[in-house]
């Protein structure tokens, strides 16, 4: 939905939340739950709609009758499409997802086609005069990432697919951005590297020579085509779980002229664990078999630990922790309810997400905001005991009172 004020960003939350593969199961899910959602957030006005494909349902959808057949039934429902999440490629629901969800990667020449499959589908959908965005992949699962060879091929990669965005804007006039997001245990993690990314690798003058060969511009003309077709997905979960700023990442990202072309409103898990081991014992009902969850770990005099996956973390609890030693302090990506403060013995990453909202008040860091709470199947059962649509709206309804002005906790 547009919020109301002169200049304000389209918000909506994205559909991967809802499991369903081929176009038929996705259409389903729009048709109840985007529906009900739209119901209780914006009942007389337009919604935007966060749009996940995966690369079956993108195939499916990218044929024109149903894409015709699509925007019809969008215009009938008050509905439109801005902004497509192109991060998950194959299922991501009810099976083992964990670190095959990077792949194909930008390594890969199915992730290129993907992506701009994507685009295309979206530039038949965006309303004239609005943006699109779609968010990727960070790069590759970092272990796969051996070089600067590598780092190359990935950024040839991302520059085939923004020369693809610039010759789409150029035949249909429609401007779709693609946005990289970072995430932990990936190539792009944190913010300075992700910067670090684009200043070696995508804006060096090799790579704008590159990219102008692409895309045929006049010399000069090269960045400025890249930078608006190429930019971020700034998710802050992602960025709490790294203990960064919710201030300073975006400005980074502002000073280094990089674009945040779509904000992910999502909130992680803060945990501190005493030594008696029953918070651990609660944070090991977080464990599923299906995403991986990330931990980062802040030590005292701010030493940073990684580890893999929930249950590693863990692990160092009950083996390097001695009775009586010093508290720890884990932040797990795990997407929970954004409303939701406090989950058991834990905090959601909250404070983060409010002093980011609060940032967006006051020098808006994204037009695209998407609440992203992907992980409702998995949830421990206490904390989605509603229905999946009043959970959803109830993000939505507290993100823009936040956008309105501080309030309470929830």
């Amino acid at each position: 939905m547009k919020l109301s004020s002169a200049g304000a960003p389209h918000l909506t939350y994205c559909t991967n939340i809802h499991p369903g593969e081929t176009w038929g199961e996705i259409r389903q899910n729009l048709e109840q739950h985007v529906r009900a959602v739209k119901q209780r957030v914006m009942p007389d006005g337009p919604f935007g709609v966060g749009l996940r494909l995966s690369a079956v349902a993108a195939r499916e959808l990218a044929r024109p009758e149903e894409l015709e057949a699509f925007r019809d039934w969008l215009a009938r429902e008050q509905l439109y499409v801005f902004t497509i999440n192109g991060f998950p490629y194959g299922p991501f629901h009810g099976t083992r997802v964990k670190e095959a969800v990077y792949l194909p990667d930008w390594f890969d020449e199915e992730r290129v086609r993907y992506t701009e499959e994507l685009g295309g589908i979206l530039a038949a959908l965006l309303p004239d005069g609005m943006t699109g965005s779609v968010s990727t992949v960070p790069g590759a699962f970092r272990p796969r990432v051996t070089s600067r060879a590598d780092a190359d091929r990935m950024a040839n990669n991302l520059l085939r697919v923004a020369a693809s965005f610039h010759e789409l804007r150029a035949s249909t006039g429609k401007l779709v951005r693609l946005a990289v997001e970072p995430e932990p245990f990936c190539y792009f993690e944190t913010t300075d590297e992700t910067v670090r990314f684009f200043e070696e690798h995508l804006l060096a003058l090799e790579a704008l020579d590159r990219y102008g060969a692409m895309t045929r511009l006049a010399p000069g003309r090269e960045e400025t085509s890249l930078r608006r077709h190429l930019g971020v997905c700034f998710d802050a979960c992602h960025m709490a779980v790294e203990f960064e700023d919710p201030r300073e990442g975006p400005r980074r990202f502002e000073a280094a002229g990089i674009g945040i072309y779509k904000v992910q409103l999502s909130a992680g898990l803060d945990a501190e664990l005493a030594d008696d081991g029953e918070a651990a014992r609660s944070l090991a009902r977080f464990i599923d078999d299906v995403y991986l969850h990330q931990v980062v770990e802040k030590r005292d005099g701010a030493e940073i630990v990684r580890y893999l996956d929930l249950p590693e973390a863990l692990a160092t609890v009950a083996t390097v922790n001695p009775p009586a030693a010093r508290r720890r302090h884990f932040r797990v990506h795990f997407h929970v309810p954004i409303f939701r403060e406090a989950l058991g013995p834990f905090r959601n990453t909250q404070a983060y997400l409010r002093e980011l909202l609060a940032l967006q008040r006051e020098e808006p860091v994204s037009d695209h905001l998407e609440v992203e709470t992907y992980t409702w199947d998995v949830l421990p059962a206490e904390y989605r005991t509603e229905g999946v649509a009043s959970a959803v709206a109830r993000e939505l309804q507290w993100v823009r009172g936040e956008l309105e002005g501080p309030r309470g906790g929830g």
